[in-house]
């Protein structure tokens, strides 16, 4: 089974394939270039620039915590050259009490510059989380048509949490390497050049392997990263597809999917951390090899007295002091690619268009007659494939409209685009003689109540699903919904009634209840126009005559549009549109369109078992 291939990330970015997955197996992955990484970068730092102050306290704190730590090897020295070798054990005495005062003072700081900053990453980490979230409440649906749910849930919490753990220690840690380097070099060339000169001999080398490496572990954290956005849309579908997968008998197959992406992680990972901890071992070897050559070139000076035995054991620890910082500033820089690997992502769906926003000249409506009119609407979701093709229709104020055709006819694209899930690519849609994009959004979906074919409930309890049809609803009108929509004798049996907590999707529920509770929802929100598609295709024969009629008294009054492939459930239409490939090509009563023995009346015939040549009775 061949893996998903949604449209990758839309940036300047190149695209490469991750190998390993078997043939005609990959996964795409999309690889950055240097000035996207600094752009995120600097972006990700907008997010704590509005903590300035604390930072600035932060890195004062991290200053002191460093210089004290630095004055310990200096103090080291002095206990041996004045009080060691001259055998004044109370003068050591006193300097080891004062030397731990030292230490300790660094410790306090250094443990209050961590609780600060935690709470400043947090908090701007909190920001990117909103934003982010934010970003995915307003892109239109067509954004996420094309992409694994499963890997934008991966962007908002696996690369969010990324990069916060990675901040949290980074920013700071590598910070105080730097004023540690700074300090460990002003000393050692204070207490002796010569021995110096010794100790940063192997930078040049350390510093190209470091180019080397972080040119390559950048790469790798994104692809890791990337692969498990990929392997979370895996489990996302496997979990929301289980029914699926156990009706045809397809563990084993799933399971060799997961594998494979499990493995490609696995493979990722494995290269991203193998460059990133090239040089933890590499610096080490320099480290024991700068020890050895300072302590023998040391003691060579201190038999000629150049340098005292106190000075020969603080530039041994100095030189700790300065070739660890540089072992933890290559590690701190591994992990700060992988936090702007994270950021990129982020911020290329957080860069993606929005929903058109409405015109300057959008006027609200508070209430409407229900009037709707489409003017030659062409629209396709994928550019060259039409779906829909100059369709035209008018529907007067609270009539009903049946929309009926073949699958893929077009019938939900007309009310996709009614409620600006989608805007058209040429044409005008009018409700009440207005272009309804110069209607607001918000205004206009608050005048449409949509009852889908797959319904979705949320993990609250009925009374709280119910209710999301207005907020405001008062327990006793959830409840009368609840009976208009014959939902209540089901709701009432059920183990806490309406105060019984749903599972994600409802899935503690039959489809045909699911669909009942979605029918009180619309029914609480008092709609002006309805829309109804396949309301009521996945409740029983018995159940559907309640909801029919809970409908029809729902429908009095107030303009519908109903897309049914039941055709026994809108012989009393006002309006059937017959829809195929995308062109309406019949439209009238149920009695006209039977009288035209036409592409409806085929369907119908063909759907009852009835002869074309038979005569159908008015219904």
């Amino acid at each position: 089974m061949a893996f998903d291939h949604r449209k990758p990330d839309s940036t300047s970015s190149e695209t490469r394939a991750v190998p390993g997955l078997g043939p005609g197996r990959h996964f795409a992955v999309v690889t950055s270039k240097p000035e996207d990484s600094l752009n995120a970068l600097k972006r990700l730092w907008q997010y704590f620039q509005g903590y300035r102050w604390q930072l600035i306290v932060v890195f004062i704190l991290v200053g002191f915590s460093s210089l004290l730590m630095l004055a310990g090897p200096y103090f080291i020295g002095k206990a041996i050259d004045e009080y060691i070798v001259p055998r004044d054990f109370r003068g050591l005495v006193r300097l080891l009490v004062f030397m731990g005062f030292v230490y300790l003072l660094s410790s306090l700081f250094y443990w209050l510059q961590g609780y600060l900053m935690v709470n400043v990453v947090q908090r701007g980490v909190a920001r990117l989380r909103k934003d982010l979230f934010d970003t995915l409440q307003a892109l239109p649906l067509r954004f996420f048509d094309t992409r694994p749910h499963g890997d934008l849930m991966s962007r908002l919490t696996n690369d969010v949490d990324n990069i916060s753990n990675s901040l949290s220690n980074t920013i700071t840690q590598m910070f105080s390497g730097i004023i540690t380097i700074l300090g460990a070099v002003v000393l050692m060339l204070w207490m002796s050049p010569e021995l110096t000169a010794v100790s940063i001999a192997g930078i040049p080398l350390t510093l190209l392997v470091t180019r080397l490496v972080t040119r390559h572990t950048h790469r790798g954290f994104l692809a890791q990263q990337t692969i498990l956005g990929n392997l979370n849309g895996i489990v996302e579908e496997n979990i929301s597809g289980l029914r699926v997968v156990k009706a045809f008998v397809r563990e084993e197959s799933e399971m060799e999917r997961f594998e494979e992406a499990n493995q490609a992680l696995r493979e990722a990972g494995v290269r991203a951390q193998i460059y990133a901890g090239v040089m933890g071992p590499f610096m080490n070897v320099i480290n024991n090899l700068n020890l050895a050559i300072i302590a023998g070139v040391g003691g060579w000076f201190a038999t000629r007295e150049i340098v005292s035995i106190g000075t020969i054991a603080s530039f041994i620890v100095y030189s700790r002091h300065f070739t660890r910082p540089l072992n933890e500033l290559a590690n701190q820089f591994n992990m700060l690619q992988s936090a702007v690997a994270s950021a990129e992502r982020i911020f290329r769906v957080i860069d993606e268009s929005p929903e058109p926003p409405d015109a300057e000249e959008a006027v609200e409506f508070k209430e409407i007659r229900g009037e709707v009119e489409f003017r030659n609407v062409s629209f396709s979701y994928q550019r060259g494939v039409p779906v829909l093709k100059n369709v035209s229709f008018h529907v007067k104020p609270g009539q009903m409209v049946a929309l009926v055709g073949p699958t893929g006819a077009g019938k939900t694209t007309i009310v996709n685009l009614l409620a600006r899930f989608y805007e058209v690519d040429s044409g005008e849609i009018l409700i009440d003689g207005v272009d309804i994009r110069k209607i607001k959004k918000e205004s206009l979906r608050s005048l449409l109540g949509v009852v889908l074919q797959d319904t979705y409930l949320f993990s609250e309890s009925v009374r709280e699903n119910i209710r999301y049809g207005r907020l405001s609803a008062t327990d006793e009108e959830v409840e009368e919904a609840a009976r208009l929509a014959n939902a209540e004798q089901f709701i009432l049996g059920l183990p806490q009634g309406y105060d019984t907590i749903l599972t994600d999707g409802g899935e503690n529920l039959s489809q045909g209840q699911r669909q009942l509770l979605a029918i009180a929802r619309v029914i609480l929100k008092d709609p002006a126009i309805l829309i109804l598609d396949e309301a009521t295709s996945n409740i029983d024969v018995l159940t559907e005559k309640h909801v029919q009629s809970a409908m029809l008294n729902l429908m009095r009054g107030r303009t519908s549009f109903v897309i049914a492939h039941r055709l026994s459930t809108i012989r009393s239409a006002d309006l059937i549109l017959v829809i195929n490939q995308g062109e309406i090509v019949e439209q009238g009563t149920h009695q006209e369109l039977l009288e035209k023995e036409g592409f409806y009346y085929r369907l119908y015939t063909s759907q009852f078992g009835l002869n074309s040549s038979i005569s159908v009775p008015d219904s």
